[in-house]
């Protein structure tokens, strides 16, 4: 089914009902707000029935609302501005508890992830970070913390990972100027999407460098590049970006790598358990100072 749920309308217009084109110009007109619309509440708003929504929905050839309107909000999620996203989020929120829906929709992609994470291409993945000569990381923005997240537990594992600073775009090349054959790109980005994780990405492939992404969707700009890819649902809330998803997406790439790896992790940790021990890493709870 193509996603672009506005250019599938357009293209049906002339076909439609009356009703149907009352529906039809009340999204192409408000589809930030549509996409987070149920059947029920959408109707309601331009006075049509639930009903009628739902078969408008299967005239366009969705098997039923809820597949439309998943179109449509992945249409839309990398075009919205931080405003519109308050906006939307408040819309959806309305005055229900903060609290229980936030933590209820983490619960849902994660669920969502769970189901549409391709076993192979995570199978290729761990492969592809325990074959490579380096390890390239780059994550910007809010993915910044995931790509932190991945570089300090491979750093761990291995002695060849490279956590690209996100400073300029000239910066960031200088920093991957060396990729090459052999080496692995792992680029992260979730709506909306860095252009310049993109470029970066696009420059490892060009120089024979093995490109794995981790973002949302097929249709993501970054899957362009990559030889696997690696989907979680992320989802936005208010102005932030919850990443609740892929940071467990991440959390399994990391423990499968460490399984797959021919070294004994537990002499790695061992050693690290002597040095924290030797100059006072951690504390014991409740002899702090």
């Amino acid at each position: 089914m193509n996603s672009d749920v506005l250019s599938l309308i357009r293209t049906n217009m002339d076909g439609f009902s009356k009703r149907q084109r009352v529906i039809a110009n009340y999204i192409l007109s408000n589809y930030d707000k549509a996409a987070y619309m149920t059947a029920s509440r959408l109707g309601k708003a331009i006075s049509v029935s639930e009903s009628t929504v739902v078969r408008f929905a299967a005239e366009l050839g969705y098997e039923g609302y809820p597949e439309m309107q998943r179109a449509l909000q992945e249409m839309i999620r990398n075009k919205l501005t931080s405003v519109q996203r308050i906006e939307v989020s408040n819309d959806r929120l309305g005055s229900s508890d903060i609290l229980s829906a936030v933590m209820q929709s983490d619960i849902d992609k994660l669920r969502m992830s769970l189901d549409a994470v391709d076993r192979d291409s995570f199978d290729r993945a761990v492969q592809q970070i325990v074959d490579a000569r380096r390890i390239y990381i780059l994550g910007l923005r809010s993915s910044t913390a995931i790509a932190s997240f991945l570089g300090f537990y491979l750093n761990l594992l291995f002695e060849n990972v490279v956590l690209v600073h996100t400073t300029s775009v000239s910066e960031m090349f200088e920093q991957v100027l060396r990729i090459g054959p052999g080496d692995v790109m792992i680029g992260i980005s979730f709506p909306r999407y860095s252009s310049r994780t993109v470029k970066v990405m696009q420059f490892a492939s060009d120089r024979g460098a093995d490109v794995l992404a981790i973002t949302d969707s097929e249709a993501s700009p970054l899957c362009r590049t990559a030889r696997t890819a690696l989907l979680a649902k992320s989802d936005m809330m208010s102005f932030i970006d919850s990443l609740v998803a892929p940071l467990s997406l991440v959390n399994a790439l990391i423990v499968a790598v460490s399984r797959r790896m021919n070294t004994n992790i537990s002499d790695t940790f061992r050693e690290l358990e002597k040095i924290w021990a030797e100059y006072g890493v951690y504390e014991n709870a409740g002899h702090l100072e």
